[in-house]
């Protein structure tokens, strides 16, 4: 099995907030993460295919068709953005790395899957919200 992973970064603002709880709850539980006013970060971004390389390419996936997807289906909803108000797949969610990391697997998966050579599929995606905050999303990590 090879792996191969495309990096992509972008930057935008959100705010950790559970509409269902107090306000003293959400200050307590997210700190500053709780910003009324928002708080940004300056994300990466890295998809990985998992598959075995076509024979007539040498390809898992074309990097090109895969830099493609990403940008149009992550980068152009969610560069300079902020997360709760201003992308639709987001709506309803705490933009927490763990759950925009599956909101981006589900974002992609249907496209990458569709472009990527038989033996080839999406793998996984990793988020680094700072250089020491990532967060991984694998639904099938024995691939």
């Amino acid at each position: 099995m090879i792996y191969v992973t495309r990096k992509s970064h972008f930057n935008a603002a959100h705010r950790l907030h559970n509409p269902n709880k107090s306000e003293e709850w959400n200050k307590t539980t997210f700190g500053k993460c709780n910003n009324p006013n928002w708080h940004g970060h300056n994300y990466i971004l890295e998809v990985t295919v998992a598959g075995v390389p076509d024979p007539d390419t040498g390809y898992v996936i074309d990097l090109g068709i895969l830099k493609k997807i990403i940008e149009e289906k992550i980068l152009d909803k969610c560069d300079h953005k902020n997360l709760n108000l201003e992308v639709p797949f987001l709506k309803g969610i705490i933009p927490t790395s763990e759950n925009l990391v599956k909101a981006f697997f589900q974002e992609l998966e249907d496209d990458i899957n569709r472009v990527a050579f038989d033996t080839s599929t999406l793998y996984c995606v990793k988020l680094f919200e700072t250089e020491r905050n990532i967060a991984e999303y694998c639904p099938n990590p024995r691939i």
